[in-house]
């Protein structure tokens, strides 16, 4: 397995994410485009040391973005919808 550090790379607060915490216990990650369900579970695991039960993974592309003139892309990445255990929590401090 590789280092949960790698495969995790932000925990991503939103408004939405806020909610989603407190109404139905999921947390919204960014990790590695190559991490699959089961590396995204053992590596939040081990990091906050919880119990998942659900990973929802989807790949985000980004943006066309226009700057002065000329044309960018933002970074394709991807997100992951961790559902813990009732009881268990990850403190965002």
């Amino acid at each position: 397995m590789r280092d949960p550090h790698q495969i995790i790379k932000t925990l991503r607060v939103t408004e939405k994410g806020s909610s989603q915490g407190a109404k139905d216990n999921q947390y919204t990650l960014a990790v590695t485009q190559d991490a699959n369900k089961i590396e995204i579970q053992q590596a939040v695991e081990k990091l906050f040391k919880v119990t998942v039960l659900r990973v929802n993974t989807l790949n985000v592309h980004g943006k066309v973005k226009m700057t002065r003139g000329r044309v960018s892309k933002q970074t394709d990445w991807k997100k992951a919808i961790v559902t813990l255990k009732a009881g268990d929590k990850i403190e965002l401090a």
